[in-house]
């Protein structure tokens, strides 16, 4: 937590943050639900000057160790969302993917969350994975929807390096018929899909600000930040982290590169990609497509209305 406050206060001033400047709060990534809440208790007095009234602050959280007690520590620390990682309700599908809690813990976890307050509550359901069939998709999603959450986000099971399933690629199969069906399967119960991964009642505005190409600190290891046209990466290895918080990669884009990200980022959500942000070329390839019925135009901006068809859409335009 010393690295992380330091990187933390460097950052803060990198960025030039200024009172009531920071919009949202994530912490994401590793397990912060191992962490006690009174470690996180002097970076949130670090930040809480420029944290805005109503600040959406977000924090991961696993089943297993997402206790009573650890839920109440983050709320009073100001945390007011949880985003649990589920990936599912089938107990063999679990063990496929090395988690580890079961289906019953999943389940009480967000009624604790909902019984100390928490309003806003997500949870990740992972499909294409080995043995996944519609009935126990079905089961996931309708599972889901009998416990208090006002967003879901649905990921398709990614094979890379480094991980536990990196030498089992036919652990993934994604089929664009059955995640389309999952996709339809969700909005059934009244979850609005507002990027290719997430649905709601309620949208999360950390999500939102990525899509809209804001700038972002990453603080941590493996974290990325982005200001203007820099990325930053601090180094991903925990030991070296510790040792030094600053040692901190960076990338310089071309506005080329921002401009595709920007156009990918909106084809695939809610977001849109505005006129102006197009070439001519590009303007008159993206109303070819809104003849076609592939694109909708509304007030300057384009949207896509089938999220799968974004790297499609994005590669059309640009190329």
């Amino acid at each position: 937590m010393l690295a992380l406050k330091k990187q933390m206060s460097f950052e803060l001033e990198r960025f030039g943050a200024t009172e009531n400047s920071i919009e949202t709060l994530f912490i994401g990534g590793g397990t912060p639900s191992t962490v006690a809440p009174e470690l996180y208790a002097p970076l949130f007095a670090l930040l809480q000057p420029y944290l805005q009234k109503g600040c959406e602050i977000t924090s991961e959280a696993n089943p297993n160790s997402a206790t009573y007690e650890w839920l109440e520590g983050m709320k009073e620390l100001g945390v007011n969302r949880i985003s649990f990682g589920v990936q599912s309700f089938n107990t063999e599908k679990l063990k496929l993917l090395n988690r580890a809690h079961t289906p019953q813990m999943a389940k009480d976890a967000l009624l604790n969350a909902e019984k100390i307050g928490y309003k806003n509550l997500s949870l990740d359901l992972i499909y294409a994975t080995l043995g996944d069939t519609k009935e126990l998709l079905q089961n996931d999603i309708e599972t889901a929807f009998t416990l208090p959450i006002n967003h879901l986000s649905a990921y398709a099971l990614t094979i890379e390096e480094g991980t536990a399933f990196e030498y089992k690629p036919q652990m993934s199969s994604e089929q664009l018929s059955l995640t389309s069906w999952i996709f339809e399967t969700i909005e059934s119960h009244g979850f609005k899909q507002y990027e290719i991964s997430n649905f709601g009642s309620y949208e999360s505005a950390h999500n939102k600000g990525y899509w809209l190409y804001k700038e972002y600190m990453g603080v941590g290891a493996g974290a990325v930040g982005k200001l203007g046209l820099t990325r930053f990466y601090p180094t991903p290895i925990i030991e070296e982290y510790i040792k030094n918080p600053l040692k901190i990669k960076e990338e310089c884009l071309e506005l080329e590169d921002k401009k595709i990200e920007q156009i990918f980022l909106g084809m695939r959500s809610s977001i849109g990609v505005t006129q102006s942000l197009l070439s001519p070329s590009e303007l008159k390839q993206a109303k070819m497509l809104v003849e076609e019925k592939k694109l909708l135009i509304n007030k300057g901006r384009f949207y896509n209305p089938d999220y799968l068809l974004a790297d499609e859409i994005t590669l059309f335009l640009t190329t």
